[in-house]
This record gives structure tokens, C-alpha cells and sequence, in this order.
């Protein structure tokens, strides 16, 4: 007789989609010769320039260089201050650092766990110089008080939109409105070129600059006059990427759709199993319950650790033992020796620093079957009912 145990496949916490059609044209690119930014580069740039409502977008090597060239597109550098969150990757920070200005850390609402806009007026002081909102598994920010604020005192928006490609504010597409916005392609984003990130600039005096910061500072003029008139990088995205994002914004109302679908069945099944287990009383905080915003690029929730006698760490084990990946999106930033050591405090936003332990990402992505939702569920609730503390 067999003893073979039937093993469930493994669920991780994301995973890009790449059809057979992105895989023929990244080999046709790969054929052409031409593998660095050229035509499929301006093809993407176009696609999404059209995709934002006509306004000028260029495409870099990653979403952190996205923010940097931001900043200094803003012409933010040292002894100015940039308002920003303390959850949020830390690259939203290191790039303020970066480029020789001032993070200022402003706590964070604990129902969408984004920057809280009625704390940043008290943080603004005369060398503030731009707000750096971040828009958290894809959920926006109040777009109205953000520009409201920014403009009653004179600040550039630098928005961390990493997370938000395919979000709404009213109708209206993030990115095609508003300031600097900053959107990330990396492998696990809703829109993935595997690695990548674009910048949606005002006007075409912003996009040549941003050109000239991504190659070096290099303008070319007919066929060999070259110049250097700013300190630039390398950060230009390739050809290989490009021609990836191309087919991913094909697909991208078909992802979103299945990301929404996936989503509301957490929010029911998640409920459903609380209520079986008796455990209506625990404190599971669920994300904001938006469909109308939100692109639903995580699904995050923020677990009752003061209910538990278990922590985070503990629960993610248990659920990797039953075949379930999950991720820490984020750890607040402030916490880290880099930041403690620059002078920085966690207690001083102190609902990051409880989010910012106790928060925890869930298995979302297009291609992960409907019963997974279950499995997952049940198996947190098990977990959270076997360390309820009596």
C-alpha cells in the first residue's frame, strides 16, 4: 500500500504572468540585435504617454531611480526637507538621502495605513520642499487634500506611486493628474517588465531633463556632437523590458480585474472563517474595502499580536509549513540602524511602529486559483486560533 502523501502545492505571495506572446517578443527583440533602449523603449514611452492622458513619461532602469531623478528634476538636494511615510520600502527614503535632503517622517492613519495628510501641515517648516506620499499595496492618498495642502504652501509633490499602476482618484487614472509621479514595473507590481519604473513629468523641459539624468548628462546633436551640461547616471531601461511592459499593459485590464475578484473573496471568505472559528471578538484588521481606487496590488493584514502569543515571524512560519508564502510590506523604516543612527525615532509615529511589526502580506496575483483563497484563509484563522491567548 502507497504511503504517499498528496503534497499541495506550494502558494506564493506573488507571481508574475508572462503569456507566450511576451516570450515570442522578447526573443524577437533578443534576435533583432538591439537589445538596449531604443525602439521599443520610445514604443513603451508612447503606450504609456497615451495611457496617462498625453503626458510626458519616460521609463528608467528601476522604480528607485524613478524617485531620485524626481527629486532632482524638483531641484530638491541638500537642506531642503521632504515629507514622507515611515512605511513604505525603504528606497522611498534613501533616495530623499540620496540626493543630500532631509526625510521627515510623518505617522501614518491606521485604516489605510498611507501618510496621514491632517499630520503633515504640523511637519512643514521653511525648508520643506516637497511632499513624498506612498501609496500602499495601490490604495491612494486623498489626491484632493494632498494638492490642496501642497499648494497652500508652495510644495512639489513627488508621489510614490510604486505600487499604484492601474489605481483611480475619482475616475481618473493615478498619474494622469497631478505632480511628479513615480511608478515601479519590478516582478512583483501589477505591471512588471521585470525590472523597470517610469516618471510622469509635467512638460517636455521636465522629460529632456529626465532623459539627460537617466544616460549621464549626455544630449546628442546630429551624428557626433555630444555634451555634458549635468551630473547624470545610468539608469535607462532596456529594450528587453520595454518590449515586456508593451504586452503587460495589453493585459493589465484583464490582471486588475482578476486582482479585484481575488480581493473580495478575502474580505468574505476571510470573515466567514473568523465567524466559524468564534472568533468574532479578534482584532484581524482587514485592508480599506476599495474597489473604486485601489488596484489591489497586495492584499495586507495587520494581525492582533496583543491577542496572540504568538508573533509575526511565528504565524508566517506556520503558514510556510502549510505551503503558504507571505511577505512583511513594510518594516518601519525608522527602525533600521541606518535611520536609528541618522537620529531617528519609532516611537515618534507610533502607529507605524505597531503597524509596522504586526502587518502582514497575503498571497495576491492574477494567476492564483480561486479555492487557494480558502486554503489560505482557513489556514491563518487555524494558526490565529491555536495562539489566541486565553
Amino acid at each position: 500500500m502507497s504511503t504517499t502523501k498528496n503534497v499541495l502545492p506550494f502558494i506564493p505571495f506573488t507571481r508574475p504572468h508572462f503569456n507566450q506572446e511576451t516570450i515570442d517578443a522578447v526573443a524577437e527583440v533578443l534576435r533583432s540585435g538591439w537589445v538596449t533602449s531604443g525602439p521599443k523603449l520610445a514604443e513603451f514611452e508612447a503606450s504609456l504617454s497615451e495611457y496617462f492622458g498625453g503626458r510626458p513619461v519616460r521609463c528608467f532602469a528601476n522604480g528607485t531611480a524613478t524617485m531620485k531623478i524626481a527629486l532632482q528634476v524638483a531641484g530638491i538636494g541638500p537642506g531642503d526637507e521632504v515629507i514622507t511615510t515611515p512605511i513604505s520600502w525603504v528606497a522611498t527614503s534613501n533616495v530623499i538621502l540620496g540626493v543630500g535632503a532631509t526625510p521627515v517622517f510623518v505617522d501614518i492613519d491606521p485604516v489605510t495605513r498611507n501618510i496621514d495628510l491632517h499630520k503633515v501641515a504640523a511637519a512643514i517648516t521653511p525648508q520643506t520642499r516637497a511632499i513624498m506620499p506612498v501609496y500602499l499595496a495601490g490604495l491612494p492618498v486623498n489626491m484632493d487634500e494632498l494638492y490642496a495642502l501642497a499648494k497652500q504652501h508652495k510644495l512639489r509633490v513627488i508621489e510614490d506611486a510604486a505600487q499604484a499602476f492601474g489605481s483611480q482618484w475619482q475616475g481618473q487614472k493615478i498619474g494622469s493628474f497631478g505632480d511628479l509621479v513615480s511608478f515601479s514595473f519590478q516582478a512583483n507590481k501589477n505591471l512588471s517588465t521585470v525590472e523597470g519604473g517610469c516618471l510622469v513629468l509635467n512638460n517636455i523641459d521636465e522629460a529632456k531633463l529626465a532623459e539627460k539624468l537617466r544616460l549621464q548628462g549626455v544630449t546628442r546633436q546630429g551624428m557626433d556632437g555630444m555634451d555634458v551640461d549635468v551630473l547624470g547616471g545610468k539608469d535607462n531601461l532596456t529594450d528587453v523590458n520595454a518590449v515586456i511592459g508593451l504586452h503587460q499593459l495589453k493585459q493589465l485590464p484583464a490582471f486588475q480585474t482578476r486582482r479585484c475578484a481575488l480581493a473580495r473573496q478575502y474580505f468574505d471568505v476571510i470573515r466567514s472563517e473568523l465567524k466559524s472559528a468564534g472568533l468574532d471578538d479578534l482584532k484581524l484588521e482587514l485592508p480599506v474595502e476599495n474597489f473604486a481606487d485601489s488596484n489591489w496590488h497586495m492584499f495586507q493584514v495587520v494581525l492582533p499580536l496583543e491577542q496572540l502569543n504568538a508573533d509575526r515571524a511565528q504565524v508566517m512560519t506556520e503558514l510556510k509549513d502549510l505551503g503558504i508564502g507571505t511577505g512583511v510590506h513594510y518594516p518601519i523604516i525608522t527602525g533600521f540602524t541606518l535611520y536609528q543612527e541618522l537620529g531617528y525615532k519609532t516611537e515618534a509615529t507610533p502607529i507605524a511602529q505597531r503597524i509596522g511589526r504586526s502587518i502582514l502580506t497575503l498571497p495576491l496575483f492574477p494567476g492564483m486559483a480561486d479555492e487557494d483563497i480558502g486554503r489560505i484563509a482557513s489556514a491563518l484563522v487555524g494558526i490565529l486560533k491555536k495562539h489566541r491567548k486565553n
